[in-house]
């Protein structure tokens, strides 16, 4: 069998990711390994033999793939955290990360290991996968041999999984001590999104004569109220609630929005009724419709000006598993599905305009992605000078991921649209993650076990342990008690340094919001960028 898999590499990829697939579906107190399991059923693998290792191109691949698509995802996010307090928070969590090179020096020097070891120790420790792949790709350039270039792996892999767990640890042990109220920070953190709420769909007669002659649009821009109005019967003619519709008593108001926003424009407007004008579709109707139309996919709504040129409202938008409400300054993204109010007769015209094929979706735009991951890699060798001589470049890891987060920002430039559609985007990351995981592992078993039978695994993993375990908590002390960060956001924030998906979805159960997934995409990115340079600092420190 081993004579066949070396000489199959094909077969020997497969084999590996389907097992470690199986294995990281196993959930040990509620917590598994997910796609990282396929790094260590990759270590097995190639400790049986020598041979048994994928070539380059398979993991190089994987980690163009997976970074490219992290970006498109995390680009609007990304630019939109940099406002009010991003930055700081972006700037926090860098600070953590240096601090977190410098400890990791230190345990070079008391465990006396080498460049390589150290780099890896650093990346395991913070369970960053690209920062890896920068580090083992920057010693191919330097031409280091097989051996060498195993070292990072052998150290990441030996840290990788206190990373996780200690990470864990840290938010249940801090979340006890502090005796943290989750709903309370879910209530102030209404501005983010991050109630966790559902939109209600409500109807409101119109009571107050104090409204009576003002315009949907000034009644939300006067009292800031963040809802979608979608219909309005007056006289029983039921009709589109467009922002120039006049209010006046005796309407009666379709709203739809959080159930506390809701409430305040019953009690502005009148009283909730027990009426269900979105049930009457003799006039009007509704549909849930997907959009795979390229022409309408980065351009602000208030730019598409729905109610006038098609005659339709959306009144909600719903984004993988997520449901949002749409603002005049959303930009729709292939893949979404958008549920629209318009003229009974007019429902198939706006289907057209959005498209609504699921075929055409499950075909990804070869252009778009292959000009940006070219220019994301024409990027990464763009050679950077360093203080004192020398210089690091972004590679494969960061180069496409600065292109990407850039491009996913933009949406679109001219006919091109950069963005994926959500479930290509998840896949391909998928694939890219498991491609990288499945040739690092093979490349890397051997000397793994070497490494472990020398006795220098225990130092490793308490080395590992103790970067983790500080880092953890120093970021959640300063974060909560310091600059006052809700703990639900800053636990999402945490599992952002740690570019942790794992610890993310803890968070969501320990929370019970959305909080987390905000703080969690606000500073990935900055995380992964800082650990990709600070590895390839610590591997070339000599």
């Amino acid at each position: 069998m081993i004579d066949i898999l070396a000489t199959n590499p094909i077969l020997l990829l497969f084999i590996v990711s389907a097992i470690g697939y199986l294995l990281g579906r196993i959930r040990i107190g509620g917590v598994s390994l997910g796609v990282a399991a396929v790094l260590f059923v990759g270590l097995a693998f190639g400790a049986l033999d020598q041979r048994l290792r994928l070539p380059d191109i398979i993991y190089l691949l994987g980690l163009v793939i997976f970074v490219y698509t992290i970006g498109l995802s995390s680009g609007p996010g990304f630019i939109a955290s940099l406002r009010r307090r991003g930055l700081r928070n972006n700037l926090f969590i860098g600070g953590i990360l240096v601090v977190a090179a410098g400890l990791t020096m230190l345990i070079r020097a008391i465990l006396n290991l080498n460049s390589a070891q150290t780099a890896g120790l650093f990346a395991g420790s913070l369970t960053n996968t690209p920062a890896l792949a920068a580090i083992i790709e920057q010693l191919a350039q330097l031409g280091a041999d097989e051996a060498l270039r195993a070292e990072p792996v052998v150290g990441y892999s030996v840290a990788y999984p206190v990373g996780v767990l200690g990470m864990i640890l840290a938010i249940y042990l801090t979340r006890r001590l502090w005796r943290i109220d989750f709903a309370q920070e879910a209530h102030l953190l209404h501005e983010l999104g991050a109630t966790g709420e559902s939109l209600i769909n409500r109807t409101i007669r119109v009571t107050n004569p104090a409204v009576a002659g003002q315009t949907i649009a000034d009644l939300v821009k006067q009292h800031q109220w963040n809802v979608i109005f979608s219909r309005r019967q007056r006289d029983g003619r039921l009709e589109l609630a467009t922002g120039t519709a006049q209010i006046a008593p005796g309407d009666l108001i379709n709203v739809v929005g959080a159930p506390e926003t809701v409430a305040q424009v019953a009690a502005t407007l009148g009283e909730e009724t027990n009426d269900h004008l979105e049930l009457d579709r003799h006039t009007l109707d509704f549909r849930r419709i997907f959009v795979s139309n390229p022409a309408v996919v980065g351009i602000p709504l208030r730019n598409l000006n729905l109610p006038s040129t098609m005659g339709a409202v959306i009144t909600r938008i719903r984004r993988g598993d997520v449901e949002l409400l749409p603002h005049g300054d959303t930009t729709l993204e292939l893949g979404d599905r958008v549920r629209v109010v318009t003229q009974r007769d007019n429902m198939d015209r706006v289907s057209a305009f959005f498209g609504d094929s699921y075929r055409s979706l499950a075909e990804v735009d070869v252009v778009s992605l292959g000009l940006g991951v070219a220019l994301g890699i024409l990027v990464g060798l763009i050679p950077f000078p360093l203080p004192g001589g020398g210089s690091f470049s972004l590679g494969l890891a960061g180069g496409p991921l600065i292109v990407a987060l850039l491009l996913g920002w933009r949406g679109r430039t001219g006919p091109i649209v950069w963005s994926l559609p959500y479930s290509a985007n998840l896949t391909l990351r998928q694939v890219g993650m498991t491609l990288f995981l499945a040739g690092v592992g093979t490349r890397a078993g051997y000397s793994f076990v070497n490494t472990l039978t020398q006795g220098n695994g225990l130092p490793l993993f308490l080395g590992g342990a103790l970067i983790t375990v500080s880092v953890a908590f120093a970021t959640l002390f300063i974060g909560y008690r310091l600059l006052k960060i809700p703990f639900s956001l800053l636990a999402g924030m945490l599992a952002g340094l740690q570019t942790q998906p794992a610890v993310l979805a803890f968070a969501n159960e320990q929370t019970g919001n959305e909080a987390p997934n905000v703080g969690y995409a606000m500073v990935y990115p900055t995380a992964t960028i800082v650990k990709i340079i600070l590895a390839q600092l610590l591997l070339g420190s000599g």
